[in-house]
């Protein structure tokens, strides 16, 4: 399994640098066209501002993967053992209900965009919306799989607030 997330991961951080790739490219080029011929290309605003909310939401869900998002666990700190384990499952259990409704409202938006194409590239809006479908997907995957692993109270597990370092981890910082 893990060898999978490790694949998966390793696939979207290649699209991320792609995409900052393109962006960079399609931005200087229209700079210097503009520059030198008073013209540039219309459409690497657009193909820039799509990319960058794909970048965004890939680096998001990436960031959630790896439990460095950004949180505030210094209650969590002072709690026992026992209750910052409730408190992981009840924050956890709270963050996928929120993914519920960002996947339910990206879906209509979703839907709604396949009949609305882009201003200048003529591309449908659905495909900007298709981040929030794979955001909260990926996103839901690895909370739940969070979850699960902090219900079977295995070392593995990430409960905000603890101060020991999982095996897992230490590999990591190694």
């Amino acid at each position: 399994m893990n060898n999978i997330i490790n694949k998966f991961e390793r696939f979207i951080e290649y699209m991320m640098a792609l995409a900052l790739a393109v962006m960079f490219s399609a931005v200087f080029i229209n700079v210097v066209l503009r520059y030198l011929f008073g013209s540039g290309i219309a459409a690497s605003e657009e193909l820039s501002r799509l990319l960058f909310v794909w970048l965004i939401f890939m680096g998001a869900t990436l960031a959630v993967g790896r439990n460095s998002h950004i949180g505030f666990d210094l209650i969590q700190r002072k709690l026992p053992k026992n209750l910052r384990l409730i408190c992981a499952i009840i924050s956890h259990s709270l963050m996928l209900y929120a993914l519920y409704l960002f996947l339910e409202g990206s879906w209509k938006q979703y839907n709604i965009g396949w009949n609305i194409n882009s201003t200048v590239m003529k591309y449908p809006l659905a495909f900007m919306y298709s981040t929030g479908l794979f955001a909260s997907i990926g996103m839901g995957f690895y909370i739940i799989r969070n979850l699960i692993l902090i219900i079977l109270k295995s070392e593995n597990s990430y409960i905000p607030g603890n101060t020991e370092i999982s095996p897992e981890q230490l590999k990591e910082n190694n």
